[in-house]
């Protein structure tokens, strides 16, 4: 499934010519050429008669004829000839596909023809300045997920290591680079490290992060630190162990807060307010009001003060709600971890090279589904639908050093009769699941631990589908799976300018930006480093978007 009602590139504009030629775009084939005033034509390749594809015809008089029984159609996509000068068919008619060139490329439209604007073409800054240079050529494919390549495009910061043959510098690391505000979104150049966030090298030979993920140095408290060392430079006052408990309205508008220090209540007055003030992930009575009793052995990956208030305060106001109170970023963790606050230390990425069981000793899902950093987020939720919330991993030697661990040991037996034993399973369940599994392995000369392999199982009823290896070298692995909540989806409803969105208008002083406007960006599911983008791209927005209120 494609989003038609958008522009894509077809070809170079050199590629089209005055011959008939068949390109395929989102699937399907288009019949392309350039008429006798040099107008690029696109139309449907394949005659409505015995479809044959009308680009093994030839052009005559500016119409496209059919290399089958002769029929011809205009630029327009409608049969202006039938052989014999008889009748010509009211069906007869393929449809054209509007295009445009611009940047050296043939750019064509593939949804609803009525509503495509050549002004909707992705601008590209500096194109026609002799100071840039230009890559022209013939594309590079890769056997890759699509995915990934969006991650890498989206991804400057690479360059300085990747390319240093060619168009990166030593400086290129160092280089500052700055925020462009546009008018349907935010380019965010190394401001977080004018700040002062540092970066750590990205990691090598691990699962889909060799070289593609970059974390910072020190962690989210690092990143958060930074920052308020930045509010302090600029001498913004900073009050700690402080609640806000409501956010006093007059209508639409912001009027003051009230907040709570020390048993002490206070009144804060402002003109403009950014709630930047989390989900509802700490707060189990909540969560077990959505997703019933099993919120009782959820385990919360942050801090035990994200209770809502303020999200629940808005929405008793009046704020619009978006997103579901059951849906969130949930982790399968280690089940040692802390109630609170346990943090990526607890994080577990071996489920790739492992078998996962439940309680009762059954595989429930495709442990090598996809690629780690895609797929992590599933496994909490996945965990939370097992019986008492808990699944087992199970891994053997070979496979002991291909991931992150916990930062607890794993248990450890030399048998897995005995491992099964240790863990509390029952031990000829585990032993059928996993002799089963085993014997459902295959040629496993393909393995892979930094890509998808397509190592798999066969004949099982959940089939592993890459990194599918016996389990069977010991001493033998296991860790305990807990879900562990990183943060909830349910917020306020916002637009592109991180405003508040009310019932019948938007607020008119209040932004949101962080987790408490999570919903607006993601319903389900979870994108890498999502956290990240919506606490400092949607807190520069909201920022910018006060302050201009403020000042105006």
């Amino acid at each position: 499934m494609f989003l038609k009602n958008a522009w894509y590139v077809a070809a170079w504009s050199e590629e089209i010519i005055n011959t008939l030629q068949q390109v395929k775009v989102l699937g399907e084939k288009i019949c392309m050429f350039r008429n006798d005033e040099g107008e690029v034509i696109a139309m449907e390749d394949a005659c409505p008669h015995r479809k044959l594809p009308l680009s093994k015809g030839r052009i005559k008089n500016n119409n496209v004829e059919c290399g089958y029984h002769g029929l011809t159609f205009d630029c327009a996509g409608q049969c202006v000839w039938a052989p014999g000068g008889g009748r010509i068919p009211s069906a007869a008619r393929v449809r054209p596909y509007p295009v445009h060139e611009k940047y050296g490329l043939v750019w064509i439209w593939m949804g609803n023809a009525a509503i495509a604007d050549v002004e909707d073409i992705i601008d590209i800054p500096n194109f026609e300045s002799p100071e840039w240079g230009i890559n022209r050529g013939a594309a590079m494919e890769l056997n890759c997920n699509y995915l990934l390549m969006c991650d890498n495009l989206l991804d400057p910061t690479h360059v300085a290591w990747v390319h240093e043959s060619s168009f990166a510098t030593a400086a290129t690391k160092d280089t500052p680079l700055r925020v462009t505000k546009t008018d349907t979104g935010v380019i965010v150049h190394r401001w977080m490290m004018d700040h002062g966030v540092l970066f750590q090298p990205s990691l090598s030979g691990t699962l889909s992060l060799s070289r593609t993920n970059a974390f910072f140095l020190g962690g989210g408290k690092a990143l958060v630190n930074a920052y308020y060392n930045t509010a302090e430079r600029l001498g913004i006052a900073v009050t700690y162990d402080t609640e806000v408990t409501h956010v006093q309205l007059a209508g639409h508008r912001f009027t003051h807060l009230e907040v709570t220090r020390a048993g002490q209540r206070y009144v804060v007055q402002g003109k403009a307010l950014v709630l930047a003030s989390g989900g509802f992930q700490s707060n189990l009575e909540w969560l077990t009001e959505a997703w019933g009793p099993a919120a009782a052995n959820f385990l919360i990956r942050g801090t035990p003060y994200n209770r809502g208030v303020v999200l629940k305060d808005m929405l008793d106001q009046g704020a619009l709600s978006v997103g579901d109170p059951t849906q969130c970023h949930a982790v399968a963790i280690d089940g040692r971890a802390p109630k609170f606050d346990g943090g990526i230390v607890t994080r577990l990425d071996c489920v790739p090279f492992s078998v996962v069981v439940n309680k009762h000793g059954d595989r429930f899902y495709d442990e090598g589904e996809d690629v780690w950093p895609k797929r992590y987020a599933i496994w909490g939720r996945l965990v939370a639908a097992q019986p008492d919330q808990v699944a087992y991993v199970v891994i053997d030697a070979k496979s002991l050093n291909l991931f992150m661990p916990s930062v607890f040991p794993p248990e450890k037996a030399d048998t897995l009769e005995a491992l099964a034993a240790q863990l509390g399973l029952p031990v000829d369940a585990f032993m059928r699941t996993i002799n089963t599994f085993n014997a459902a392995c295959g040629d496993t000369s393909g393995f892979h631990s930094n890509q998808l392999d397509g190592v798999c199982t066969t004949g099982l009823t959940i089939n592993k589908t890459n990194w599918a290896r016996p389990i069977n070298e010991g001493p033998f692995y296991a860790y305990q799976l807990r879900p562990g909540v990183t943060f909830t989806y349910l917020g306020l409803k916002v637009d592109p300018q991180a405003k508040v969105q009310m019932q019948d208008a938007p607020a008119e002083n209040i932004w949101a930006a962080g987790e408490i406007m999570a919903g607006s960006i993601l319903g389900e599911g979870y994108l890498a480093g999502f956290g990240m983008t919506i606490g400092t791209v949607y807190g520069r927005i909201a920022g910018q978007e006060a302050g201009n209120y403020v000042s105006e």
